[in-house]
C-alpha cells in the first residue's frame, strides 16, 4: 500500500518540527493511540486500537526515526503486531518546507499488511488509512494552534475595559444589551409617536360622545329625581336618540379620517350637546 499527500500547517517550521518529535502531542493526534513512549531521540513504542471494516484489533508497535535533518524532516520505519488480526510494517518519509509564516508538510508512505487485514481488500484499507491520516493532521494542526495561540492585543483589552473605566465604586457594569438600549430619563419621558397621540385624541372624543348620549337619554326618558316623559314622547325621542347616535358616530368617523384637515371640522362638544338638547324644545344655559 502506497499513500502520499501534503498538509499546510499554520505555524513556523521549527514549531512543527518540535511537535513531530513530542510524544505527548503525537499520542493525542494518532487515532486510537492509547500509549506512546519515547525511549530516545530515534526510538518510540506505541499501543493503538485500529478498526478496519469489521476487524478491530489492538496493535503494539515500535518506531525508529532515521535520516534526521532538523527542521527539514526525517524517515520513519515501523512495525506493528495485532495478533490474529494481522500485522503491518512499512516506512514513511516526512519533509517540512517553510511557506512564509506557515509550513508545508509532505509525506509518502509505503506499507505492507498481512493476516486477516490483507483479506479485506485494498480499497477498504486505503480508505481507512486516508481517513486516519486526515484525522491525525487535523488534530495535529489543532494542537499546534492551541500551543501557539497569540495573546490578546493590548488595543482589544483597552477597548474591552473602556466602558467601565468611568464607573463609580460599587456600580455594576452594564451588559452589552444595555449599551445598545437608548437611555431615557424619568424627568424627560420619551414623547409618544404622533400617530398614537392622535388616536388617543379620537378615543377621548368617543368617550365624550358616549357621555353626551347618556346625558341626552336621561333628559329625554327621565333620570334620577326627574319625572319620566309621556309614552308617546318616549317613543319619538327613542328614534331621535338613534338618529343623534348615528350622527355622532359619523361625525367622529369623519374627524378621524380627515385628521390633517381638522380646520374643516366645525363641530365641538358644546355645539353637539346644544344641538341635541335643542331638538327637545329648548336651549338650556350651560
Amino acid at each position: 500500500m502506497d499513500m502520499s499527500g501534503e498538509q499546510r500547517i499554520e505555524a513556523p517550521r521549527d514549531v512543527v518540527w518540535a511537535a513531530l518529535n513530542d510524544p505527548q502531542i503525537l499520542r493525542k493526534c494518532i487515532p486510537g493511540c492509547q500509549k506512546l513512549d519515547k525511549f530516545s531521540d530515534t526510538e518510540m513504542a506505541a499501543i493503538a486500537v485500529i478498526k478496519v471494516g469489521p476487524i478491530s484489533a489492538k496493535f503494539q508497535g515500535a518506531v525508529t526515526l532515521s535520516d534526521l535533518d532538523p527542521p527539514n524532516g526525517y524517515r520513519i520505519i515501523g512495525e506493528g503486531q495485532g495478533g490474529v488480526a494481522g500485522f503491518a510494517k512499512g516506512s514513511a518519509e516526512v519533509r517540512l518546507t517553510a511557506d512564509g509564516e506557515a509550513t508545508i508538510l509532505r509525506y509518502s508512505v509505503s506499507a505492507q499488511i498481512g493476516g486477516k487485514l490483507s483479506q479485506l481488500g485494498g480499497r477498504l484499507i486505503d480508505a481507512t488509512a486516508r481517513k486516519m491520516s486526515d484525522a491525525f493532521f487535523k488534530r495535529f494542526a489543532d494542537e499546534i494552534a492551541a500551543g501557539t495561540a497569540a495573546p490578546q492585543p493590548a488595543g482589544q483589552a483597552i477597548a474591552g475595559t473602556a466602558r467601565t473605566a468611568s464607573l463609580p465604586a460599587g456600580a455594576v457594569a452594564p451588559s452589552a444589551d444595555d449599551w445598545r438600549r437608548p437611555e431615557t430619563s424619568p424627568e424627560f419621558p420619551t414623547a409618544a409617536p404622533p400617530a398614537a397621540t392622535s388616536w388617543m385624541a379620537w378615543l377621548n372624543i368617543a368617550v365624550l360622545t358616549a357621555a353626551i348620549i347618556a346625558i341626552a337619554g336621561t333628559l329625554l326618558v327621565g333620570g334620577a329625581g326627574r319625572p319620566p316623559l309621556a309614552t308617546s314622547m318616549v317613543s319619538s325621542t327613542a328614534e331621535l336618540s338613534s338618529i343623534v347616535l348615528l350622527f355622532l358616530i359619523l361625525a367622529v368617523g369623519y374627524l378621524a379620517g380627515r385628521q390633517h384637515e381638522a380646520s374643516r371640522a366645525s363641530f365641538s362638544d358644546r355645539q353637539l350637546l346644544l344641538a341635541l338638547l335643542s331638538r327637545r324644545g329648548g336651549t338650556p344655559e350651560l
